[in-house]
């Protein structure tokens, strides 16, 4: 008998707004439910597994991968109770807003004019196309990176390839190391690759700040004749 996770990968694979991820290999020969039986194994270990387990697939719903426009890949969900939802670097705890993502926001105020947010939501960027992507969709309160090796890169890769293979044109903005590694995975041709520092404020390079990726994201789209991402919040 299944657990949490294994429960809401089987809900994922039938909800109609996930039906181009739920194509790709990790979803059709079994991977996916391994990765969840590792999870669930956690929770049956007395383990806090965070988001809570119907938010873990919530990025991968909000943005189907036919309506990808932007890619932002993160590394795995805030493991703090109540924070994370599913979405990378996206907030709904009740603290102040998590350093990296005050990082984020004020280059997006400085780049856009909007004000800076003082809320930490960004559904509504994954409303209009934005794929808000970590490289550990589960990770343990207290316990940062606690699941990065349990199997859950496997579909990051093959979700990143996809939405290169199959969308006509995507910002992809990589920030820090891991998230460069896979610009290998995409068609530089075909896409806009963005890579940067990771904003982090303990990146001592500071190679984030004035990037300026949410405005060269929506000048390549307007040159391509595309509407732009509205990033204000």
């Amino acid at each position: 008998m299944g657990g949490p996770v294994a429960a809401a990968l089987a809900a994922f694979k039938t909800n109609a707004d996930a039906k181009g991820w739920s194509a790709l290999p990790f979803f059709q020969d079994g991977s996916a439910e391994r990765v969840a039986a590792k999870v669930d194994a956690r929770i049956e270990a007395g383990a806090t597994v965070l988001p809570d387990p119907e938010n873990i697939f919530n990025g991968l719903l909000l943005t189907p991968l036919e309506s990808v426009r932007a890619v932002i890949l993160g590394q795995d969900p805030y493991p703090t109770p109540g924070d994370a939802h599913g979405l990378a670097f996206s907030y709904v705890g009740k603290r102040r807003l998590p350093a990296s993502l005050q990082v984020i926001l004020k280059e997006m105020a400085a780049e856009t004019g909007a004000p800076t947010p003082k809320r930490g939501d960004l559904t509504p960027w994954a409303r209009q196309g934005v794929l808000l992507l970590n490289t550990a969709l589960t990770v343990e309160a207290g316990a940062a990176g606690a699941h990065l090796k349990l199997g859950w890169s496997d579909f990051t890769d093959q979700a990143m390839k996809a939405v290169s293979d199959t969308r006509p044109a995507v910002a992809f903005l990589l920030w820090g190391a891991p998230a460069r590694k896979r610009a290998a995975l995409v068609d530089a041709g075909k896409h806009l690759v963005l890579e940067a520092g990771h904003p982090s404020p303990l990146n001592r390079l500071r190679d984030f700040e004035g990037s300026k990726p949410f405005a060269r994201a929506n000048a390549w789209f307007a040159q391509k004749g595309l509407p732009p991402i509205d990033w204000s919040l």
